[in-house]
């Protein structure tokens, strides 16, 4: 579950800890330098790091902005995969009229099993562990073989759907509607996967390093009046608020990365098992462990 806790300190600078040394190396080369040539140096005015400050704190404004936008509709489809895995159990011991059949459970225990490799593919991980005892051996052993394993298991629901629809064990008003609920799936994960595979521009990025260092230096020029056991702590103290909120947005804009701030989906995933299992009157349990820390940062 994606949870608010307290994040470690530890974690907290440990992200930053490069951009940090970079700043601490340039901080205490131009303001030794300014420091030495300070007769010969033009006067810096405090208005020109002032407006950078400024610059920076727009673009950062806007990355983040960006970044939560990108998180949020990840969060909001893997909401609808949760509510479309529920109803497509449900709209089949409807329609079926039978809540405990076969062909339910063996769909049932593929949607979970759907659920695990989404995610475990948005992530580039082993999209098929943990799964062997949802699915029959054959179409294990078929999955194995497929490039888009998710996109071959609700291949292989859509065709048992069709199946019931040829021996009239469902009407072709049910098919329409299961029908319905499997493009809806189809379609949050053709989602997911435009938002993992679209790159945020790296060049953005890299101006916006550059005009914090900039900062630095012009800052540092700035004070080159004031003791530099002063001006040092504060070069490091402003410039780690702006790399820690370029980092989260860093972080937010790819929310599979399996990172402390990605979207819970195994968490999500482990709820679509439960939430089936309750459907199929089984123990509510869940398959795949989940030792992450998920943080609103």
């Amino acid at each position: 579950m994606l949870r608010e806790s307290r994040i470690p300190i530890k974690y907290t600078f440990g992200i930053i800890k490069y951009e940090l040394t970079i700043v601490l190396l340039l901080g205490l080369a131009t303001h030794l330098g300014a420091f030495e040539l300070m007769n010969t140096l033009p006067v810096m005015p405090l208005a020109i790091p002032a407006f950078l400050g400024t610059s920076i704190s727009v673009l950062l404004s806007f990355k983040m902005n960006q970044s939560y936008d990108r998180w949020w509709e990840a969060r909001r489809i893997w909401g609808s995969i949760l509510n479309d895995s529920r109803s497509l159990i449900i709209q089949l011991q409807s329609f079926i009229g039978v809540p405990k059949t076969p062909i339910i459970k063996l769909i049932g225990y593929r949607q979970i099993a759907w659920g695990y490799v989404l995610g475990r593919s948005l992530r580039r991980q082993n999209a098929l562990q943990y799964i062997a005892h949802l699915l029959p051996l054959p179409e294990l052993t078929a999955a194995a073989t497929q490039n888009n394993q998710p996109l071959f298991l609700l291949q292989n629901t859509a065709r048992d759907l069709e199946k019931l629809r040829q021996r009239d064990t469902i009407d072709v008003h049910a098919h329409i509607h299961l029908q319905e609920t499997i493009i809806r799936l189809t379609d949050s994960m053709g989602g997911v996967e435009r938002i993992n595979n679209t790159v945020f521009p790296s060049t953005y990025r890299l101006v916006l390093h550059f005009i914090i260092y900039l900062f630095v230096v012009t800052l540092a020029i700035s004070l080159k009046d004031i003791d530099n056991r002063l001006v040092i702590p504060l070069l490091l103290l402003i410039s780690a608020g702006f790399f820690l909120i370029e980092k989260v947005a860093y972080y937010l804009q790819d929310p599979f990365r399996n990172r402390p701030s990605d979207v819970a989906i195994t968490e999500i995933a482990k709820t679509i098992e439960k939430d089936i299992r309750q459907l199929l009157g089984e123990e509510a349990t869940a398959t795949e462990p989940d030792t992450r820390t998920y943080y609103i940062m």
